[in-house]
């Protein structure tokens, strides 16, 4: 058994650390259609969280054909109220004019859709 290699890594370890880690326990995707006002609610989300990541994608729903423009806003954080995520989320799927807009919670889909 080569313990030469083992004791390398143990002083490795040893060593000063020259980094910090931060560790984000709660994710939220957003999957917010491109029509008007998406812009808004991006700029919203990013003065609340700070940093966030997109990504575009082609979206059929609703029994749809044809492809809608969607964005998914990625967010990274810490104890987040998830009562109040729903809340916000019903706030954009109104001013989006959206009959329903889902989200994702630390991988959970949550639809929140009109009462009609």
């Amino acid at each position: 058994m080569n313990t030469h290699g083992k004791s390398s890594i143990k002083n490795r370890t040893r060593n000063k650390k020259n980094y910090k880690i931060k560790m984000f326990n709660d994710s939220i995707k957003f999957y917010l259609p491109r029509v008007e006002g998406y812009n808004d609610i991006i700029k919203d989300i990013t003065l609340k969280y700070g940093a966030l990541s997109i990504f575009e994608f082609d979206g059929y729903f609703e029994g749809k054909f044809e492809p809608t423009k969607y964005i998914r806003v990625e967010i990274h954080t810490n104890n987040v109220n998830i009562e109040k995520m729903i809340e916000f989320a019903n706030e954009v799927r109104i001013n989006l004019k959206q009959e329903s807009l889902a989200f994702e919670f630390n991988n959970n889909l949550i639809l929140v859709e009109s009462d009609k």
